[in-house]
């Protein structure tokens, strides 16, 4: 069992694959914070270009903040985070991509923020992503008033956009690793988030944190593709859904998502398997629908 680091409360992590390019912009973004109290760890997820020899030679130079490197064989980003999460050894952890900036005095505000709450049972503290180029909130930023919530609830009250989650490291580790199916490189990161929103609440830091390189999915065919190159990694997430939807419309179409990712992976007793067997028999004619719509979208015949 790690010893928990009592001196620095917080580990940015940053998972890496390839980016050796974009991550200097990341380190730089770090260095400007007025407030060096924090670990970066960069988890590389087994790149091919210089990504080793380049944290290296800023391990040997950065003075202000300790930085740690893990390697790891390619495996995708949800199984970047469960190496960061078995590495990580403060009491609070968050993400930052390898293209992107913590914002300006991020650090200072989280640290902040969290002494403020850390005696009210959170799972940590909910913040705001900004597009880099623009300065503009990336989907929508909190309802007034708003002080604590749920990742889940923010969204089922209208909520928008990716948000920067900073999580006690005792909670986030509470529960189940993610999945990893051989020869796949995706599970949905929200399946620990979900988890967590059934016991804990987040606190509101109405405050942007980070700041992205956000570029809208111009390439709808890409997460077409994902769906045919993952369907355990997606038919394991739809069945997570269905346990914890919250209206049956919402549980129909992750039920017809299910039986069409389980129909692209030749998975046998998917019926079984299914949290609610009789909908997943009502629901296999769509998954087919489904599966044709998915294949003839990312190009495949």
């Amino acid at each position: 069992m790690k010893k928990e680091n009592r001196n620095i409360l917080l580990t940015i992590f940053t998972p890496a694959y390839n980016r050796a390019h974009t991550l200097g912009r990341t380190y730089e973004s770090l260095k400007r914070q007025d407030c060096k109290e924090f670990i970066w760890l960069v988890v590389d997820d087994g790149s091919t270009d210089n990504t080793r020899e380049l944290v290296n030679t800023w391990i040997q130079k950065e003075k202000d903040f300790e930085i740690r490197y893990v390697y790891k064989e390619n495996g995708g980003m949800h199984s970047a985070h469960n190496t960061a999460y078995r590495n990580i050894d403060t009491l609070l952890n968050t993400c930052i991509d390898s293209d992107d900036e913590l914002a300006d005095g991020a650090v200072q505000k989280i640290l902040a923020k969290w002494h403020t709450v850390e005696n009210a049972g959170y799972a940590g503290i909910i913040a705001l992503d900004a597009d880099m180029n623009t300065g503009e909130i990336i989907g929508k930023g909190f309802p007034e008033g708003m002080t604590e919530t749920t990742l889940s609830g923010y969204y089922a009250s209208g909520g928008k956009g990716d948000k920067k989650l900073i999580y006690r490291t005792d909670i986030i580790n509470k529960y189940p690793e993610y999945p990893e199916f051989e020869g796949e490189k995706y599970v949905s990161l929200s399946y620990k988030y979900l988890l967590i929103d059934q016991e804990y609440k987040l606190a509101v830091l109405d405050e942007v944190v980070c700041n992205v390189e956000y570029q809208p999915d111009g390439s709808t065919n890409s997460m077409f593709r994902q769906y045919l190159n993952n369907p355990r990694g997606f038919a394991f997430w739809r069945t997570v859904r269905m346990k914890y939807d919250t209206t049956m419309k919402r549980r129909i179409m992750d039920c017809i998502h299910y039986c069409s990712s389980a129909q692209i992976g030749h998975i046998k007793g998917y019926i079984q398997d299914s949290p609610y067997p009789l909908l997943t028999v009502v629901c296999t004619p769509a998954g087919y629908i489904l599966t044709s719509y998915i294949k003839r979208k990312a190009g495949k015949k």
